[in-house]
């Protein structure tokens, strides 16, 4: 049995390296925040006809937008390419509307006759000024003055009756309940909001050929078309991906000390093989995991029933479930449960490994530890509690406090994200407390204070979510909450998770400290090197200008490098816990065996959810017809659960592992191995039956039609698309019934038979 030699101290050029990649980072996301604030789309003082007359104002706009997020219709459909995928884009069907009006009353003016009797030579004539006349920008910058042709006037007015109906009427818009808005002044407004954001997608920009949103969307009626960035930066990107893949493969190659195997050895420290000992905080992090595993569960049921609106909007296999539950709720819960539950099982983890790392207990660790509990509990219900309300009007002028922002993945209210901010900064003290006696042993700092560092960096990083109110313009707050979902969610939540797998692994005894510190810097620098940037991937079309483009598709494309490279931890994790007769190392990893399987099933997520599928929809030109179609739900599932869901049961497994002896575990394993291969299974199916193919069929929709063609609800309800649909009940039954049921299961009995008990004692520090 191989023991570690000894070793020099990490090169302090790690440190230097990730402290530099993050100053350059941070300086381009911050110089191209700031822009959006210059170059966002105005939002005039007030919108006129051409006789001077006031149609609506900057008030009725703003309010429009809280109209928006107040009844969550960003979680219903899209606007500007962003929400959930049921109802339509309101900018895109608003666009199209007015394109088929535009033409209808320039046949009229022009050839005093319908539309549909022109001739081929008069029909492109209406369609040359139609797109000439559309797309010019009447907005006048010293007046703050929007001026609208007489045929933007009545597509307004159409679009108000339109929507009223859609919204306040008593015929059920698809997966919502009678009367969804019912203040007619809400409509009102909601439409104008509609109305502004549609004129964003086709004004052009002043001095330049392209709009707001970079001729998004793909409507080929008013020659809204890729621009010539969207192609240049696509194919330039390619090649920024080519370079910055040969480079770290090369660096890799030369340097075989790089990742998991760095030390070669087989077993690094042979007196961590012997059975833990838990402390008292550890053991009381086993109610987190019970509630980890009851809100996953709940999450994929109303997973399964958002998916059946997709088949039958109308009803839930006969009852009408949108009254008492609309598509709105079920996907903001959807959301957040998923949210709430990965990060709950990573701050338990965090906190189970940290008494680990630091030898044993503060004083009072244990109080902390369950006071927490409590907090994040209040949080959690609170918050799904107020969002009901909020959506149902139930809170007044209270629903962006305590009910439901309606931002997606940010949905729950700003007093929600303040004590969840809170609660974070408490658990930062928890870790920090049992972390300290770590953190001043030379031996053991690099990679206890690495440990605290990505902790901390979680809750700094939701501070973003404060940085917004209900009348910010709508292109400032899809940047700020792309801060959130980009660099918290799949930036520094990565890193740490990073961060847990490395002390995982060193406690088990596979990998030496100086391995897991080495592994940790280097996924820093692939990660955040590209990733920072490669926020701006989600701005391409939101009102940025094209230096976000160009800045963010060529850092995107290279966000697949880390990603391709962690596709090898499946491997590796094999190499590190099995000897030569593949047998495992020590009898630690053998016990822990479905913790490192899940790990595996990391690696290969990682590659295909977010590297092949991310990479797919990162490209400027592929975004630009695709965004909010079925290729984002596919990339999203395979990623969100594929990744971070899997690992946050692996450290659930884990340390619920370590709560029990050999033989109680027996009657949890077997759910466990069940709970494996169901969510595996269940994730393959869902993707190679509906998610990705009828994503693909979406796209050439798009292509094809137009990209209001693509998102409406007779497309989702029609065809290939429609069968695609139902047949993925196969993989979202598999997932349920063999993959959440059983890991919820073995949860609860790993929780309600702990029998290793905690010892009673301090850290040494204290």
């Amino acid at each position: 049995m191989a023991v570690q030699t000894s070793h020099p101290r990490l090169s302090p050029w790690w440190r230097h390296s990730i402290i530099l990649v993050m100053i350059i980072g941070f300086s381009l996301l911050i110089a191209v925040t700031i822009l959006t604030y210059t170059n966002a789309p105005p939002i005039p003082d007030s919108v006129v006809d051409q006789s001077g007359k006031v149609l609506f104002t900057k008030a009725q706009i703003l309010h429009g937008e809280s109209v928006f997020f107040k009844y969550d219709l960003m979680d219903y459909g899209t606007l500007w390419g962003h929400g959930a995928y049921l109802g339509p884009d309101f900018s895109a069907a608003y666009l199209h509307d007015e394109a088929l009006i535009y033409q209808d009353a320039l046949a009229q003016s022009d050839y005093g006759k319908p539309l549909d009797t022109l001739t081929p030579l008069e029909l492109a004539g209406v369609d040359g000024t139609l797109k000439s006349s559309i797309k010019r920008n009447r907005y006048d910058a010293t007046l703050h003055q929007l001026t609208f042709t007489a045929p933007e006037v009545t597509a307004y007015q159409f679009e108000q009756v339109k929507w009223r109906r859609f919204f306040d009427g008593s015929q059920p818009a698809p997966g919502l309940a009678p009367k969804y808005i019912p203040n007619d002044l809400d409509v009102q407004d909601l439409v104008s909001f509609f109305a502004w954001a549609a004129w964003a997608t086709v004004a052009n920009r002043p001095g330049e050929d392209y709009s707001y949103t970079n001729n998004w969307p793909y409507e080929p009626l008013v020659d809204n078309t890729p621009n010539v960035s969207t192609y240049l930066w696509s194919a330039l990107s390619l090649i920024t991906f080519l370079v910055g893949l040969g480079g770290v493969l090369f660096a890799v190659g030369k340097f075989d000390y790089l990742g998991w195997k760095g030390d070669h050895s087989t077993l690094t420290h042979p007196e961590r093989a012997e059975p833990w000992k838990l402390t008292p905080s550890q053991r009381a992090t086993g109610k987190y995991f019970l509630i980890v595993a009851a809100l996953f569960l709940v999450q994929v049921f109303l997973g399964g029933a958002l998916a059946h609106f997709r088949v039958e909007s109308g009803s839930f296999y006969g009852f009408d479930l949108a009254k008492l539950l609309p598509w709105t709720i079920l996907r903001t819960w959807h959301l957040q449960m998923a949210i709430f539950w990965i990060a709950t099982a990573w701050v338990a983890g965090g906190l189970f490994l940290a008494a680990r790392v630091g030898g044993g207990d503060p004083p009072k660790q244990k109080l902390g530890v369950n006071i927490l509990f409590a907090a994040l509990l209040i949080v959690v219900l609170g918050s799904f509690l107020g969002e009901y309300l909020g959506i149902n009007n139930l809170l007044g002028h209270l629903w962006f406090w305590l009910g439901d922002q309606g931002s997606e993945y940010l949905e729950l209210g700003r007093l929600w994200q303040i004590l969840l901010a809170v609660g974070l900064i408490g658990w930062i003290f928890l870790m920090f407390r049992a972390l300290r006696p770590a953190i001043k042993n030379p031996e053991k700092s690099e990679l206890a204070s690495l440990f605290l560092y990505t902790a901390v960096a979680i809750p700094i990083f939701y501070l973003p979510a404060m940085f917004y109110g209900t009348h910010t313009n709508y292109a400032v707050i899809d940047n700020w909450r792309f801060w959130i979902i980009h660099l918290w969610v799949e930036g520094f939540f990565e890193l740490f998770a990073t961060v847990l797998v490395a002390i995982i692994f060193n406690q088990l005894g596979l990998i030496s400290t100086l391995t897991a510190t080495r592994v940790v810097y280097l996924d820093a620098i692939l990660y955040l090197g590209a990733g920072i940037v490669g926020t701006g991937h989600h701005w391409y079309f939101t009102g940025q200008s094209t230096f976000n483009m160009g800045l963010a598709a060529c850092f995107s494309a290279m966000e697949i490098i880390p990603l391709t490279l962690l596709t090898l931890d499946a491997s590796d994790f094999i190499r590190l816990s099995r000897d030569d007769n593949f047998k495992f190392i020590n009898p630690v990893a053998a016990s822990q065996k479905w913790a490192i399987y899940f790990l595996m099933a990391v690696g290969f997520w990682n590659f295909v959810g977010a590297g092949i599928f991310g990479f797919l929809i990162n490209l400027p030109i592929i975004s630009y017809f695709e965004i909010g179609t079925n290729l984002t739900p596919n990339h999203a599932h395979a990623a969100l659960f594929g990744v971070f869901g899997e690992l946050a049961i692996a450290v659930m497994v884990f340390c619920m592992r370590a709560m029990q002896s050999d033989k109680a575990w027996e009657r949890s394993q077997k759910y466990v191995r069940l709970g494996f291969w169901g969510s595996n299974i269940g994730l393959i199916l869902m993707v190679l039956l509906d998610l990705f193919p009828a994503g693909v069929l979406q796209l050439k929709a798009s292509m094809t039609h137009g990209y209001w063609y693509a998102r409406q609800i007779t497309y989702l309800m029609s065809g290939t698309f429609h069968s695609l649909e139902w047949l993925r009940i196969i993989g979202d039954l598999t997932f349920i019934i063999a993959g959440a049921l059983p890991i919820f299961i073995a949860v609860a009995l790993a929780y309600f038979h702990r029998d290793v008990p905690a010892e009673v004692k301090a850290s040494p520090a204290d």
